[in-house]
């Protein structure tokens, strides 16, 4: 397309967004990512911005996120004449990940947890002469305790 430079055909775009082509038409078919042109001939062509709006799915999809619900979020763009809503849905979109977000953070602050947990069991179970195996159930529960062993340690053990 001549006159639009700042656009890119739907292949050198894949190539910025380190994508491929039909992840990109599969995207277009569900509405999260609508090309900002076509050609006569019927080319995509995209906004180097539009390489944010896909790192932006890729983030809600790492979040747990199904396809359908993110595009709920990411309609931001649809029927934009009214400001104020327009900037309600960007604020609600931008709250609900940061939800996640946080979720995210506190799973993983318990699961630091129970890996510190763990550790501190597998410093202690060097000190005991038993080895974990079959004949003595994988030491569950601990010899030297008599508690079952952090989830943690008998997943490995």
């Amino acid at each position: 397309m001549t006159g639009q430079p700042q656009l890119l055909k739907i292949g050198d775009f894949a190539k910025l967004a380190d994508t491929n082509l039909r992840t990109l038409r599969y995207y277009e078919e569900l509405g999260l990512l609508l090309p900002a042109a076509r050609s006569p001939g019927g080319f995509r062509y995209y906004r180097h911005t539009d390489v944010n709006r896909l790192a932006m799915i890729r983030d809600l999809q790492s979040l747990g996120l199904q396809l359908e619900r993110i595009r709920e979020l990411m309609a931001t763009r649809e029927a934009s004449a009214n400001r104020v809503r327009f900037f309600e849905r960007v604020r609600a979109a931008l709250h609900e990940q940061d939800r996640l977000l946080v979720e995210r953070s506190e799973a993983l602050a318990a699961q630091r947890e129970r890996i510190a947990v763990a550790l501190s069991k597998v410093a202690a179970c060097e000190t005991c002469d038993h080895i974990p195996g079959p004949a003595n159930n994988f030491c569950e529960p601990c010899r030297l305790t008599g508690e079952p062993l952090p989830s943690t340690v008998s997943a490995l053990y």
